[in-house]
């Protein structure tokens, strides 16, 4: 369902302020210049309203969080929250995650969220999975040495697809559980996984930590690499 116009969203938008990027290519390099006593830097694709955002953003204050959304909609609901919380290690962009490096230099993200993409059914449709190697090629060319992907999502055909495609581009994957609330409630929720933990559907997590890529690779893989 497509999420309903906000009224005055430019106006809602500005009165957040330094918040929201409007030009995140001039900070390509740079973003540590916003905070200079970050010991960390994470990049969440696809905040949405920004529970988890400003749920992480508050856990962790020493750590910049970078939230990238494509719905301005949505993303002016988590850009008030984080203002009304007075956060300042947490910046909100309008990006596309197919084009990261365009936004961030090389290395200087340590970590990326990956929290219930859409899943994309069916074959043809693969390459748009935000865990397809394409992608997770993508992300490397950001991350630093030991870098991450932290991956959740409620889709049990997707978290089993994903298993598979992280070993191929040299992610080691860690923490895997496919029912991550099974013993209460572990870490901070996003708004949508909050509403589906409550229905009593399993959550998936894992973490996938950068390794050297393996050689040669194959398939799609390659082929991105290559492109």
């Amino acid at each position: 369902m497509r999420m309903r116009k906000k009224p005055n969203l430019i106006p809602r938008l500005e009165a957040c302020g330094n918040l929201v990027i409007t030009a995140p290519k001039d900070y390509r390099g740079h973003w540590r210049e916003l905070m200079p006593t970050a010991k960390e830097v994470y990049v969440e694709l696809g905040c949405g309203k920004g529970r988890f955002t400003v749920g992480t953003a508050q856990a962790e204050p020493d750590t910049m969080l970078i939230a990238i959304e494509r719905v301005p909609d949505a993303m002016v609901i988590a850009a008030e929250r984080a203002r009304e919380l007075g956060l300042i290690n947490v910046f909100f962009i309008d990006a596309d995650a197919a084009n990261l490096e365009e936004y961030f230099a090389p290395g200087e993200v340590d970590r990326i969220y990956v929290n219930f993409c859409d899943p994309w059914p069916g074959a043809r449709y693969a390459k748009r999975r935000l865990t397809h190697p394409g992608f997770l090629l993508r992300y490397r060319k950001v991350l630093g040495e030991q870098g991450q992907i932290h991956f959740k999502t409620d889709n049990h055909d997707l978290f089993e697809w994903s298993l598979f495609q992280f070993p191929k581009v040299g992610f080691k994957l860690s923490e895997v559980t496919r029912d991550l609330h099974a013993n209460g409630i572990c870490g901070v929720m996003t708004d949508y996984e909050a509403k589906f933990h409550a229905l009593g559907t399993p959550i998936n997590r894992c973490v996938g930590t950068m390794e050297p890529l393996p050689e040669p690779l194959e398939g799609p893989a390659k082929a991105d690499k290559e492109g």
